[in-house]
């Protein structure tokens, strides 16, 4: 059983005297390569890590939600029908998965339980929606709906778009829903398509995290979208995700310097993050490696969504030839974690030679995971519907 399993089913015993009818648990996810392409209806190919959010829980008949955050030490008290937000901030995405299921016309039925993660939260691993499918999971687990991973991530992306404010993709929703054990996932963005695909044989992702957290870059998001969507109305396009790479280069000149810098970016990320889903049908650890190194090239010096502390870290990653393969930031940028394909079995000698080298040049020590590709999110003890 795992340790995060055993916690809330303990504190779920000391609560209420009995054992919990379910226990569900959602994973956050790493970004392998296609970053900033999600909102341009392209290609994204993240993969679910073995660090989620678990809850244990039963059903109330009145269809209230009480649920105790342990990560926290806060409970919350969640109404039938949501009309505002609830207190403490995290419980909002739990609420705001009960009110987005409503608003599908799904009727959910109230739980009671007990919810305890080790997302890192800021880190740019989508604590977030491992926190909303773990919710919706719940959510499925009480009431009688046959689960569907694409609109379970539909309805907790609107949670986290209309409920909580937070503008995202659904990038995050789509892969801790949907996740496969040793596979990362290839989303077609536009029409949610999904493909599995596995790992190349005898490697291991791992994430390094700079411990700079991203700061007040909401405005830098909203300004990339919108040279975005200004490059793709000169394209005469829905999105980017319709422009070639030949075509871009036949236009490129119509583009003002910074709107084409941002569009370059997401054309040849679209291209890059399907040779790497190739790659890696194929095995093919070198040409994926290398695909990551491109891909922080262009996100440093065309998207400019890098920092000080990513560039570093990917740098001390890149270093390590002899164990690494490539390596990139990984999430929105401007903080937050980087992600290396290293050989299995050299994986933890690399953690060590990345931590010894980025506390050198930053005085920082990382936090650095070594990290298998899970399920998606499940029900790990009842009978789901």
């Amino acid at each position: 059983m795992a340790a995060l399993q055993e916690k809330v089913t303990a504190e779920f015993q000391k609560r209420f005297g009995a054992e919990p009818t379910f226990v569900v648990r959602a994973p956050g996810r790493v970004n392998l390569i296609g970053e900033h392409t999600d909102y341009n209806d392209g290609f994204v190919l993240p993969m679910a890590i073995d660090r989620a959010v678990w809850a244990a829980l039963r059903p109330r008949d009145d269809g209230r939600v009480l649920v105790h955050s342990l990560d926290f030490a806060q409970d919350a008290e969640i109404d039938a029908l949501p009309e505002s937000k609830v207190a403490p901030i995290w419980a909002q995405y739990v609420q705001g998965v009960l009110w987005s299921l409503r608003k599908n016309a799904y009727h959910p039925t109230g739980w009671e339980g007990v919810i305890a993660g080790d997302v890192p939260v800021g880190a740019g691993l989508s604590s977030s929606a491992a926190l909303e499918l773990a919710a919706a999971r719940a959510f499925a687990s009480v009431t009688p709906f046959t689960w569907d991973a694409p609109k379970m991530a539909l309805i907790s992306q609107r949670a986290e778009n209309e409920w909580v404010g937070v503008n995202c993709g659904i990038m995050d929703q789509m892969i801790s829903a949907a996740g496969e054990a040793g596979h990362a996932l290839l989303i077609d963005c536009r029409s949610l398509a999904t493909e599995a695909v596995p790992l190349p044989p005898d490697t291991s992702v791992v994430i390094l995290d700079t411990m700079s957290r991203r700061g007040l870059v909401s405005s830098a998001y909203n300004e990339r979208r919108q040279q975005c969507e200004n490059a793709a109305r000169i394209f005469g396009v829905k999105a980017l995700r319709d422009v070639s790479v030949p075509i871009f280069k036949v236009r490129a000149h119509e583009l003002d310097e910074i709107t084409r810098k941002r569009a370059r970016h997401i054309v040849t990320e679209n291209e890059r993050t399907l040779q790497a889903a190739q790659a890696m049908r194929s095995g093919d650890a070198v040409l994926l490696g290398q695909l990551m190194n491109a891909s922080h090239e262009s996100l440093r010096d065309d998207f400019e969504v890098t920092n000080a502390a990513l560039n570093a870290i990917v740098q001390c990653a890149q270093q390590q030839a002899a164990m690494c393969y490539g390596a990139r930031m990984t999430g929105a940028g401007f903080g937050g974690c980087a992600v290396a394909l290293v050989k299995a079995e050299q994986a933890k000698a690399f953690a060590d030679a990345v931590t010894a080298c980025y506390e050198a040049v930053s005085g920082i020590m990382p936090n650095i995971y070594i990290c298998s590709a899970s399920q998606g999110a499940q029900v790990v003890v009842g009978e789901s519907w």
